[in-house]
């Protein structure tokens, strides 16, 4: 049998990593989009004619909107594996952080995951083991000055996998999260290159991160070889924070 996984954020780097990786280990995917409906549709021809074997799935939701969670829900059938690599930074301080920016954030990184994987829960449980991973951050474990609100909901991130984790373990539902540091990406290209250096210089290994860093890690605890964990941040930084 086929075995399926949603992620959302495939339009992403981070997420069209994910979603080859993954396509290779033999799952057939649903990919997630919000916006890059050009970079979907590369990404849904490309896994298609590399994996003709395998089914791929364009789904599509805003997650911040309040209803998000159940607009995609309603398009997923069978499932044994979901994965959270989507989201979005906000630089600013705190003073200058809207209300709207907060429910935002809050919406597209906790309200409508949680939502969401209580949706498809049921789904999940049909199988012996089957798994929820979410992609955090370092700042969800380190905080971030200037990242306060973007830090708050990674941290709220992970609060929910360790507290989901103990909740779904008799259902056979691994939940886990990994967090990331310095990934090599478009979102980390506001920084100047002294900005770069001194990060560079905090972090022990003294390189960045790339996607296929976090790919791999996805790719194992989603792999059958790390069934006994569950309910844990998994740190790839570099030793940046330990």
């Amino acid at each position: 049998m086929k075995k399926f996984a949603l992620v959302l954020g495939a339009s992403g780097e981070i997420g069209r990593t994910i979603c080859r990786s993954l396509a290779e280990d033999g799952w057939s995917l649903y990919l997630h989009f919000t916006h890059n409906e050009k970079a979907m549709n590369d990404l849904y021809h490309s896994l298609s004619f590399d994996f003709p074997t395998q089914e791929f799935m364009i789904v599509q939701a805003d997650f911040t909107d309040n209803m998000a969670a159940e607009k995609l829900a309603s398009q997923i059938f069978s499932l044994q594996a979901l994965v959270f690599a989507s989201g979005q930074a906000h630089y600013a301080l705190l003073e200058d952080t809207t209300t709207a920016d907060m429910e935002a954030l809050w919406r597209v990184h906790v309200q409508n995951p949680m939502r969401l994987t209580a949706l498809l829960s049921s789904k999940l449980r049909v199988h012996k083991v089957s798994y929820v991973l979410f992609i955090g951050s370092i700042w969800g474990e380190a905080g971030s000055a200037g990242e306060s609100l973007y830090a708050t909901v990674k941290g709220a991130q992970h609060a929910f996998v360790k507290s989901y984790a103990k909740e779904a373990a008799l259902s056979g539902i691994r939940v886990n999260a990994i967090a990331p540091g310095l990934i090599n990406t478009s979102m980390n290209g506001h920084l100047s290159d002294e900005e770069l250096s001194y990060i560079l210089d905090e972090i022990p290994l003294g390189t960045v991160g790339q996607t296929k860093d976090v790919a791999e890690m996805v790719r194992f605890y989603l792999s059958g070889h790390a069934d006994y964990v569950t309910g844990q941040i998994i740190r790839l930084n570099g030793g940046w924070y330990i």
